[in-house]
């Protein structure tokens, strides 16, 4: 039986050993524990340098360091840029990062 988390990263490794143009994460990080999280994020970086990679992620955590976010509420777009950007111009992006982050890591990323 699978441990929580292991089977996206048994499918993460997958895909990295296909060495495809474009990755596409589909929620591949939810299960796995913050910690973990960043450690698979920061390795997949060097993975995955040259190719396009979608992220389709619940937690600011997995996305905050994207170069491009997409915020959607209720199936529509209501907010595109950076962290930095959407915490200044996005008022579902900022309130979400609210409940998600302490204020030390609002202001720090």
């Amino acid at each position: 039986m699978y441990q929580v988390g292991q089977k996206q990263r048994l499918s993460i490794a997958r895909a990295i050993a296909r060495d495809p143009e474009i990755y596409i994460f589909d929620d591949s990080f939810s299960a796995l524990d913050y910690k973990t999280d960043s450690i698979l994020r920061k390795e997949l970086k060097k993975y995955t340098k040259d190719a396009t990679s979608l992220i389709v992620a619940q937690r600011i955590g997995t996305i905050i360091n994207s170069d491009k976010i997409i915020v959607l509420d209720e199936g529509k777009v209501v907010g595109e840029g950076t962290h930095k950007e959407l915490l200044k111009n996005c008022e579902v992006y900022k309130q979400i990062a609210m409940s998600q982050l302490s204020k030390e890591e609002l202001e720090n990323a």
